[in-house]
This record gives structure tokens, C-alpha cells and sequence, in this order.
């Protein structure tokens, strides 16, 4: 059989996914605001844009308790100022912002009318049709400052992320984000630009998100700064990182980590979408796919590759599908890396056999049916079944069989093992897009999957489990319930 080769090409970046709102942040220090009403709505708005720095002024003949004790209290940073008065267009003439809590429509497109026309941006407090921009949920680690929005549609949700975000994200963090601020730039002047200064911000990040600030007579910049050149490597170097069946969410916070370090990511065709997105925006992405009977890249030319690359001095990251260290040539890839002394480090990814088998319920190992599991593969370099499997091993009644990349050889392996021994009933599972969106599997027992003709999975990997740990499933029994009585 002939395999078309085709070079390594380089991919176009992830054209960016619609945006429901463009994210911005806005500065509003020292800035005029005009914010019209005096309910406990407004109340918050005011307070949140003080704390921004802005100088507010609040119109309104009544105040409520909340903006009542607001006033009295005082902002954290920039101002209050209360008119007991209605606005005016005249009052946003010079404001940065305009904010309302209007009674009615009219009144809110009133005051979206005169914002336009002073050129001011506008918010009608929970009247959407007449805002310019609308608030997110916020996670406040000033000067890190992150907002979640749901367009309005979901607000709830959108507290909820914000909970789940903040015990991530230590009080801390505040201070080690001022300080960034503050040493910038020296680092800048001491480091050169590419891998020096990046390996520093990694050394910093990963104390910000990991330790409790020092306090600010503590914080050595020389020391920071020999850490993180410790830390660097002084050549280019290879990760090897399973990036898991598809599913985003199966990543190890390494292999997410790798990812966001990387200078060049050599993906294969399996890996998904979702999975590359994680990776770190600047990073050049070049796809090395592989597949059976299609056109494919030599191997040799992937390894002539990352030598290439690592040579440059970059930090070159290899995603596989899966678990690199199964059926995913890491071997190869780690000889030929280790035999020029380009340091090379695997990040072990969940394969396929874990995610399939975790996704129906089902044990590999179930102690009142399996042993022991093997994973085979289903084809060789050739493309066809291997010649050289162990048979006899693999036809035991007590062993969990898993095949990958058996999409055109599943019935082969069915008659071959029914021949070692095998009973016909033995349960059968085909998985195919394991973990994605798409998954879908069919259920059979060993003598159909020998008498079929056709492969469910349309064109998609295949992964064949076979044994009686893949029975505990109704329509299995039903399968086995039939075979037995015929």
C-alpha cells in the first residue's frame, strides 16, 4: 500500500469564534460620570464607577437608603457629588459615562438620546435596548480585574463563574499584579527581549497564582530575576504533551501549562479545536497529522523538525491525541531528541481506552471479569493487522482487549480470535470520537463484529474493546441473551 507523504505545514491561526460583546476596559480616573436616579441600583453603579476612579455626579430629587449611606460613607477612590435635582442633556457635555435608572422607556431613550449627541457612552439600568454597554460580573484582584458577561441572558450564571473564579484567585494576587506594575520596567532593561523575558514573567506568574505575597521590603528583584535564569533553559527544548481523546476540559494543568509556555506547537490531525485554544495566542502552530491510508507527514520529517526548531533555541511543544506513550511514536521522537541532547519532557495525556470506558461507566479492570487489559494496535506500519501478535494471549477469557485505529481491520481480529479460543458471545464495544460531541458507539457481540461488513464510525478513529468486563451494559445482555438461545 502506498502512503501519500505531505510535508509539515504551518497552520493558520484559530480564526477568532463571534463575540456576543467585545470586552473592554475602561479608564475612568479622574474622569466626570453623570449618573441619573437615586435607587439602590444606582446606588451600586455609583460606587463601582468611584471605585474606578471617576469623579460622579448624581441627579436625583430623592435617594434611596442605599445611596443615602453611600453618600455619607464616601467612595473609595474618586468622588460623589449629589444634585437634588433631575439631569439635564447639558449635564453630560463633558462626561466620560452616562448611567440612568429610568422609570420608563421613553425616559431611557431620552437619556440614550442625549448621551449620543454629547458623544457619551450610555447605560439604562436593566433596559437593554437603550445601552451602549452593559456591566459584567465582576472578580475584583485590582489592578487584575476580570468581568464575566452573558449578554444579560444568564445573570445568575454569571455570579456563579464569578464564585468559582474567585477561589481560584487569591486576595494576594493583588499585590503581586501592583508589583508587576512596578518592576516592569527594570525587567524589561535587565532582560532580552523572547525567551529570557518570558521564562521571568512564567517564574513570576507561577508565584503569583501559587504562594502569599511577600511584603514589599521583602520582594528582591535580583533574586526573582537569578530564579527564573535558573529556571530557563539554556537551549531550545521538546515537550511532548497528550492532549487527551478531544474533550478540553480531560487536560492535565501541565499539559495546559506547556501549552501557554510553547514558542511552536506541532499538532496532529486529531487533536481538537477546543484543546488548541488553550494554547498561548502568540505561539506558531504547524500541523504534522498522521493518519492511516491518507496523505500523511514522514515521521522523519516531524523529527528533522522539532531538531530544527530546538536548535533555534525555541521551546517546542509535539501535541498528541492521547497518551504520547501509546501508539503515539514518542519513542522515536524521544531517541532521536535524547541522541542530539536536546532536552525533551513528556506530559502523559488520558488515552482513549480511560475516556471511552469512564464515559459508558464500565471498569477495564472489573475484578469479577478482567485481570488484566492490554491495548493493542490495529494496524501496522503497513496499514494492515500486525503479523507478530501474541493470539493465544490475547483469545483469554479474563484479559480486556482494547484496539486502536481497528476501523478497517475489526472483523480480522474477531475471526482471529474466535479461531485462538475465544467464545463467539464475547461482548463487543466500538467507540469512535471519543470524549467529543459527536461520540457514539454500537454494541455486538465477537462473531457479528466477525461477519460484518460496514464500519459504524463513518471515517472517524475507532477504538474496539473487547471481553466480558464491556457486558455490563442492557443491550449487551440482550446481545448475549440472543446468541445463547440461537
Amino acid at each position: 500500500m502506498n502512503i501519500i507523504s505531505r510535508q509539515p505545514s504551518e497552520a493558520q491561526p484559530n480564526r477568532l469564534a463571534a463575540l456576543a460583546r467585545l470586552p473592554i476596559f475602561l479608564d475612568l480616573h479622574d474622569k466626570p460620570a453623570v449618573l441619573a436616579g437615586g435607587s439602590a441600583g444606582a446606588a451600586w453603579k455609583a460606587e463601582l464607577l468611584a471605585a474606578a476612579g471617576a469623579h460622579v455626579r448624581i441627579y436625583a430629587e430623592e435617594l434611596s437608603t442605599d445611596m443615602t449611606h453611600l453618600l455619607e460613607r464616601g467612595a473609595a477612590a474618586g468622588s460623589l457629588t449629589h444634585y437634588a435635582r433631575a439631569w439635564q442633556p447639558l449635564d453630560l457635555n463633558d462626561a466620560a459615562i452616562g448611567i440612568a435608572d429610568c422609570e420608563s422607556k421613553e425616559e431611557a431613550l431620552a437619556f440614550q438620546r442625549a448621551c449620543k449627541v454629547s458623544g457619551v457612552i450610555c447605560n439604562t439600568i436593566d433596559k437593554r435596548e437603550t445601552c451602549d454597554f452593559e456591566f459584567g460580573s465582576i472578580v475584583n484582584r485590582s489592578p487584575v480585574v476580570i468581568s464575566i458577561s452573558t449578554t444579560g441572558g444568564a445573570p445568575i450564571l454569571a455570579q456563579a463563574i464569578r464564585r468559582r473564579i474567585e477561589t481560584l484567585l487569591t486576595p494576594s494576587l493583588a499585590d503581586w499584579a501592583q508589583w508587576a506594575k512596578e518592576i516592569r520596567k527594570d525587567v524589561m532593561a535587565r532582560l532580552s527581549a523572547g525567551p529570557q523575558r518570558r521564562a521571568f514573567w512564567e517564574h513570576f506568574a507561577d508565584l503569583a497564582l501559587s504562594s502569599k505575597a511577600p511584603s514589599k521590603s521583602e520582594l528582591n528583584l535580583d533574586l526573582l530575576l537569578q530564579q527564573a535564569s535558573n529556571k530557563a533553559p539554556s537551549q531550545g527544548r521538546v515537550t511532548l504533551v497528550g492532549s487527551g481523546p478531544g474533550d478540553a476540559e480531560l487536560l492535565t494543568l501541565k499539559a495546559v501549562r506547556a501549552l501557554q509556555s510553547a514558542d511552536v506547537i506541532l499538532f496532529d490531525d486529531l487533536v481538537s479545536d477546543d484543546v488548541l485554544e488553550l494554547a498561548r495566542r502568540e505561539a506558531q502552530r504547524m500541523m504534522v497529522g498522521k493518519r492511516a491510508r491518507s496523505p500523511s507527514c514522514a515521521q522523519d520529517d516531524i523529527n528533522a523538525l522539532m531538531l530544527k526548531l530546538a536548535k533555534q533555541g525555541k521551546h517546542v511543544v509535539r501535541l498528541k491525541s492521547g497518551d504520547p506513550m501509546i501508539f503515539g511514536r514518542a519513542g522515536e521522537e524521544i531517541e532521536n531528541l535524547r541522541n542530539v541532547d536536546i532536552p525533551v519532557e513528556v506530559v502523559p495525556g488520558i488515552t482513549t481506552a480511560s475516556a471511552f470506558a469512564a464515559s459508558l461507566g464500565l471498569s477495564l479492570t472489573h475484578r469479577d471479569h478482567a485481570q488484566s487489559v492490554r491495548f493493542v494496535t490495529g494496524h501496522a506500519r503497513t496499514g494492515e493487522l500486525p503479523s507478530d501478535l501474541d493470539w493465544p494471549g490475547l483469545a483469554h477469557a479474563t484479559t480486556s482487549l482494547v484496539f486502536y485505529m481497528a476501523g478497517r481491520t475489526g472483523p480480522i481480529i474477531a475471526r482471529t480470535l474466535i479461531e485462538h479460543g475465544m467464545t463467539k458471545d464475547m461482548p463487543v464495544l466500538i467507540g469512535w470520537s471519543v470524549s467529543r460531541i459527536n461520540q457514539g458507539h454500537c454494541e455486538m457481540t465477537l462473531e457479528q463484529l466477525a461477519n460484518s461488513t460496514s464500519n459504524p464510525a463513518k471515517g472517524s478513529p475507532v477504538l474496539l474493546c473487547i471481553g466480558s468486563a464491556f457486558a455490563n451494559t442492557e443491550t449487551m445482555k440482550a446481545l448475549q441473551s440472543l446468541s445463547l438461545a440461537s
